[in-house]
């Protein structure tokens, strides 16, 4: 594959989001996703998956998209204004997990491809994603699995790729006005095209079939872990964090609602249930406390 091929990434994102899904599902074992088709009126549309209220995951939502117009919006032109004024097409599968259980962690996943054309000049094109990890009560294995599956997901692509995607995903789900990253990290790209088409495609491949390989053995460990009132309230006290960054912060969703996106696909990744406390702080020495001391950059491979 030595030229640009969309439909073939279409094909392949189409195929992910069926197999995670298949995924969750059988790890669920109490519920199914629900399949929502919608158009955009400015032209392409998706295929919205959301999985509710089942034994294991409280909310599960995977969507696909693919869309175009005949501009890029703002957020996708923040930081490459000579694509203002280009068509452009994107498509991507994104999901977020948010499970019931307080010590299994929520994770989130994306791959996506852009391309922007002008009549006259060659199409810019770039892919991008990465998945993250955000638990409440912390376990140092299911972190070092996390990053080691992510390492091997990076490695066949280079000795620092991981790396470096690592760093910017540490960088990129920071949340600035708490001061603490959004969770333990994992990886995070964009604007990937210095590969080559056939190669980069290859990465975000690899990026998104590692995905489930990642997240489901730190579920499986932790998904009957007894818990109460006090860790319930702890999750969703700090899913309120998670609220803050995809609606401060996140390109995606920015991108997704300046484009005239579906709302409800949108907004799919936030959790259904969610507190917010004035000033709040753990209880020194607790085990809420203990998830404070990691919401900043670690080496999870050197613990």
């Amino acid at each position: 594959m030595k030229t640009i091929d969309i439909n073939t990434v279409e094909t392949y994102l189409l195929q992910l989001q069926d197999a995670i899904c298949t995924a969750l599902e059988n790890e669920d074992g109490g519920a199914s996703f629900q399949e929502d088709n919608w158009q955009r009126e400015e032209g392409g549309g998706g295929r919205t998956r959301v999985l509710t209220n089942g034994k294991v995951f409280e909310q599960a939502g995977i969507n696909f998209s693919r869309v175009s117009g005949t501009n890029l919006p703002p957020s996708a032109t923040a930081h490459r204004p000579e694509l203002a004024g280009r068509s452009f097409q994107a498509m991507g599968v994104s999901l977020v997990i948010h499970p019931h259980n307080p010590y299994v962690p929520t994770s989130h996943a994306n791959v996506r491809f852009f391309i922007a054309e002008k009549e006259g000049e060659e199409p810019v094109w770039w892919f991008g994603g990465g998945f993250d990890l955000t638990p409440y009560y912390p376990f140092e294995e299911d972190a070092i699995h996390w990053h080691k599956t992510a390492k091997a997901a990076c490695d066949p692509f280079g000795d620092d790729v991981y790396d470096k995607y690592k760093k910017w995903c540490d960088e990129y789900f920071y949340l600035k006005h708490r001061n603490e990253t959004r969770g333990v990290g994992g990886l995070f790209f964009d604007d990937l095209n210095e590969w080559g088409f056939e190669t980069s495609f290859d990465f975000i491949k690899s990026v998104g079939d590692n995905y489930i390989k990642a997240y489901l053995p730190i579920v499986n460990r932790r998904k009957d872990h007894g818990f109460g009132e006090r860790e319930r309230d702890f999750q969703l006290y700090r899913r309120g964090r998670y609220v803050e960054f995809n609606l401060v912060f996140d390109r995606g969703t920015l991108f997704g609602l300046q484009s005239g996106g579906r709302t409800e696909s949108i907004l799919m990744s936030l959790p259904p249930l969610v507190k917010w406390r004035y000033n709040w702080s753990p209880e020194p020495g607790s085990a809420e406390a203990e998830l404070y001391k990691i919401l900043k950059p670690v080496d999870w491979l050197k613990k």
